[in-house]
This record gives C-alpha cells, sequence and structure tokens, in this order.
C-alpha cells in the first residue's frame, strides 16, 4: 500500500507481511553509479576494507515497496566485447540473452551449458538510504541515496524480517521508527568484496523529530522509475547488441525460459571468460533461465568494461 502522509505510515509499522509476501512473490535500468550522482557507494582503502553505517528507507511517497529488483547480463564474447545491459526480464518480458541460453542449454551439449552459466542472470536491489556514517567521506552523512546492493546484503535483511529462531523478535529495517542502522563492513577475502562482517544494530528511531522524518522522506528518489519500460531498450535493440558481441546470429524459436535459480556460491566476483564455441544442437531438453545474485564490486567491474568498449 503506499502512503501519501507521515500519520498513514506511522500507523502502518509493526505490521510488514504484506512487504514480505511481495518479496517472495517476485521472481524475477539503472544508469551507471558513477554517472549518477544519486547513488552512494562505499569507498574501500588499499587493502580492500572499508566501513559506513546506513539506515534503509520505507517506500518514498506514493510508491509501495522500499526496494526494486533488477535482472543484467555481463560477459565478454569470443572477439573480446562486452554485453553489459540490463535484461527486459526484470519488467516481465522476454530477453535476448535469455532466449539464447534456452536454445544453448535445450542443446544437451555440455559445452554449450557451460557458455549458457556464464552468461545467466544477475539480480540486484535498489534502495532508498540514508547515510548515518562514511568516515571516507562525511560530506555524505545525513543525506539521503540510492543503494545498490545484492543478494549478500538482502540475506541479512531478509533474515531480520524473518528470523530463524523463536526468542527473536522480526524488524521491518524499512522503517523510520523501528527499523535499525545497518554497520557495512567490507572485507578483501581472496581477492573479492566480503560483507559477512555487517550486521544491523538495535531498533532505534530515524529521528524523534517527525518533522525531520518528513523531510526525509520527502528526499527519497522515486525506484519505480527504474522499471519503467521506456527506460528498457527494445528486445531488437538489445539482439543486435548480442549479435555483435558473439559475432553469430542468436537463435530463435525457442520455448520461453523456465526460472531457475542457481545458488552458485561461485558466482560472487566470478571471472567471465569468452566462450569457445557457439554450437547450438537442438533437443527436446526442458527451456532453463540461468540465474545467479551477484555483488556491487563485479556490477563496478563490467561497468568499467562496458565504458571502455
Amino acid at each position: 500500500m503506499a502512503f501519501t502522509s507521515l500519520a498513514e505510515l506511522r500507523k502502518s509499522r509493526g505490521g510488514f507481511d504484506a512487504l514480505m509476501k511481495e518479496v517472495e512473490k517476485i521472481s524475477n535500468p539503472t544508469q551507471n553509479r558513477s554517472e549518477d550522482n544519486r547513488f552512494w557507494q562505499p569507498e574501500v582503502d588499499k587493502s580492500g576494507n572499508g566501513y559506513a553505517v546506513i539506515r534503509f528507507l520505507p517506500a518514498p511517497k506514493n510508491e509501495d515497496l522500499p526496494f526494486v529488483q533488477i535482472w543484467n547480463h555481463g560477459f565478454q564474447g569470443p572477439g573480446g566485447k562486452w554485453y553489459i545491459e540490463n535484461s527486459l526480464t526484470t519488467i516481465g518480458k522476454n530477453d535476448p540473452v535469455s532466449d539464447y541460453n534456452t536454445e544453448l542449454w535445450n542443446s544437451g551439449v555440455e559445452a554449450n551449458k557451460e557458455i549458457a552459466r556464464k552468461q545467466k542472470r544477475r539480480l540486484t536491489y535498489i534502495s532508498n538510504i540514508l547515510v548515518v556514517k562514511d568516515p571516507a567521506h562525511p560530506e555524505n552523512e545525513g543525506k539521503v541515496f540510492l543503494f545498490k546492493y545484492g543478494k549478500k546484503i538482502w540475506e541479512k535483511i531478509k533474515d531480520k524480517a524473518e528470523p530463524q529462531f523463536e526468542d527473536e523478535k522480526p524488524i521491518n529495517v524499512f522503517d523510520f521508527w523501528d527499523g535499525a542502522n545497518f554497520r557495512l563492513k567490507i572485507r578483501n577475502v581472496e581477492g573479492y568484496r566480503n560483507y559477512d562482517k555487517s550486521e544491523f544494530e538495535s531498533t532505534t528511531p530515524v529521528s524523534n523529530d517527525d518533522d525531520k522524518i518528513d523531510a526525509l522522506w520527502s528526499m527519497q528518489h522515486s525506484l519505480m522509475d527504474f522499471l519503467d519500460p521506456k527506460n528498457f531498450k527494445s528486445y531488437e535493440d538489445l539482439k543486435a547488441k548480442l549479435n555483435m558481441v558473439l559475432a553469430t546470429g542468436v537463435a530463435s524459436g525457442s520455448k520461453k525460459a523456465e526460472n531457475v535459480d542457481l545458488d552458485d556460491p561461485t558466482s560472487e566476483g566470478e571471472e567471465v571468460r569468452p566462450p569457445k564455441t557457439q554450437v547450438v544442437t537442438k533437443s527436446n531438453a526442458p527451456a532453463k533461465d540461468l540465474d545467479f545474485d551477484d555483488d556491487e564490486e563485479s556490477i563496478s567491474y563490467f561497468a568499467k568494461l562496458a565504458n571502455d568498449d
């Protein structure tokens, strides 16, 4: 339910069953953060470590959810060019990469399946946050930004909403009054960013002044804009880009891909290698839409490569 007044939002606190139902229902374009000053991202030192305190904020005014999910693809073709694009499956439409991966998977050839795995979708989330503490950039403190994050942080949010033990009270961290600050702790583990040490603090109001809370709410950025179809490239444009990257025609005529969640622990920061072959032999094997979750570091890496292309 979208709220337009602070009184309505306050009255709704404490119950977020509807929110979690939406989380469960969502199975499936965002601008480059380096070019969009609405986004905040933590800075790490030379050792790859970083620390900040942020607060996840409720849904913006007139919107239903405090987050959106974005599917994207990032992989390198045999000629060295990169495909870095948001997937049309984000908005419930067919996407040329998913269709092509379906053909590869349906071939029944293991080499083709491996190519499809390396071209599978990545899931990211976007929310509004308040930066509480940013040692690297204290000028950001007290300001509202958009924040893009991956599965590791999402799981910590969900664990608070759906605790595993009966002595733990469910917490909606997207709440002005009964939410909690998030201590973002970044470590460099085997060359990749690791968020395992990050944790939520005890519940506390973001402020005891309703006027300040209302001001923060008014500062939030629209999330639904990211799901506006006009912000996505057309199927034809994406297919042309895919053909250029792969330097081969995209197979057609496949059945719609079935969503399959492959929880691959090595996918975080996974190196993407160009496929050696693009051979497709049709079979009657079931279609697959290969998914995995990726972290912010990999996304930034892909974005840089795309800009260099």
